[in-house]
């Protein structure tokens, strides 16, 4: 079909998204278009219809010819198909069953503590070296990366390595660079689960090396809890911090008010777009979604940046605004059976550094002018490479 509007859409600002977003979402909340790689799509836009097709199970990341299937990108790790599509559900199933407990609110609560102390110990030492600072490199990415290895059970002193293949992983340009990275990750990840059967921990690895999965599917998994584990945290701290320095007067809100830190870490999950890659789903059967039919096989993109601020779930839904009332939930971390099992860990990170960040420092400032900030377009990721602050 000619004609169609093709990914990816142009912004012009880092905090806002493309406006195309919102046109065709004006238009139908689920619409055809291209991907970046030349093939035609399902781009679900609307907060409504992305939560419906979460929920639905007749959606999923396998396709029955993964390497015919259409794609949304030559992205390696999130591009196109994954896992096994004759096995998909009880692996998903049973992978939750698994971890599930790990990741529970309840546990996550309990490292709170552990969470605000590595907090205060990174600020401590960005006060010693004193400003100007790069935060992306001062606190946006250790902190996740040290909460992430002390979960999974993974050594910190390995954090340079991972944190390069992540890196490899995130390349939109280069399938076979980005695949060889996907491959060393699980391999390397794998390593680390295998061990853990002669000599568990009280980690994730740990569980996971209980698992009764085929050997590729574990990597699989204990590479995707690694590279996801850090790598959507660290931007969405970066998101959060240049939102309210964007915003002095919800800044000063927070600050005034530390107890409003839960809300304006929603509003942050909701607002922050470091990435307009949106998800991969492929429709397992013929089904009726928003008024239209998904074909079998089918690629179905969401947009979940984008349903995020859709002006049906949420008034003046470009507005950032940390005292929002009766807020629809956003769909950052999914829905249904595909919410994120990490959402409870990402909230209790962000959380700690908004209570702590601009208490410590009142003054804090961007050290270059905005206009100069730029987000990594060529990353599937996004986000970006550095965050130059002052104080």
């Amino acid at each position: 079909m000619s004609g169609l509007p093709r990914l990816p859409f142009v912004r012009t600002d880092v905090l806002e998204i493309s406006p195309e977003f919102a046109e065709l979402r004006a238009r139908d909340p689920i619409t055809r278009i291209h991907t970046e790689t030349g093939d035609e799509a399902w781009l679900v836009s609307g907060w409504e219809e992305i939560r419906q097709v979460f929920a639905d199970e007749r959606f999923g990341r396998s396709h029955p010819t993964p390497e015919s299937a259409p794609r949304l990108s030559n992205s390696a790790f999130a591009g196109g198909p994954t896992g096994d599509h004759a096995t998909e559900r009880a692996v998903h199933d049973s992978m939750r069953r698994l971890l599930a407990p790990a990741f529970s609110a309840r546990r996550m609560r309990r490292l709170s503590a552990r969470v605000a102390f590595l907090v205060d110990r990174l600020l401590d030492r960005m006060a010693d070296l004193g400003p100007p600072a790069d935060l992306h490199e001062r606190l946006s990415v250790p902190l996740p990366i040290q909460v992430i290895c002390e979960l999974l059970g993974v050594p910190y002193a390995d954090r340079e390595r991972f944190r390069a293949i992540a890196e490899e992983m995130t390349d939109l340009s280069d399938p076979e660079r980005s695949a060889a990275a996907q491959a060393e990750m699980n391999a390397y990840s794998y390593a680390i689960v295998r061990a853990k059967r002669k000599r568990p921990g009280e980690d994730v690895y740990s569980d996971l090396a209980t698992a009764e999965l085929p050997e590729n599917e574990v990597a699989r998994i204990a590479g995707g809890l690694l590279f996801a584990g850090h790598e959507t945290t660290v931007n969405q701290i970066d998101y959060g911090v240049l939102l309210l320095l964007r915003d002095p007067d919800q800044r000063d809100t927070l600050v005034r008010d530390p107890g409003r830190v839960a809300g304006a870490v929603e509003e942050i999950m909701r607002v922050a777009a470091p990435s307009q890659h949106g998800l991969v789903r492929y429709a397992h059967e013929d089904v009726e979604i928003g008024g239209v039919t998904v074909r079998a096989g089918e690629l179905v993109v969401l947009a979940t940046f984008a349903a995020n601020r859709d002006e049906h779930a949420y008034a003046d839904p470009d507005r950032f605004d940390i005292e929002r009332e009766s807020m629809n939930p956003h769909v950052g971390f999914g829905y249904a059976s595909r919410y994120c099992l990490g959402a409870s860990l990402a909230r209790v990170e962000l959380c700690a550094v908004f209570r702590a960040l601009f208490a410590r420092f009142p003054g804090l400032r961007l050290a270059v002018p905005y206009e100069e900030l730029a987000v990594r377009a060529d990353r599937l990721t996004g986000g970006f490479a550095a965050l130059p602050v002052a104080w």
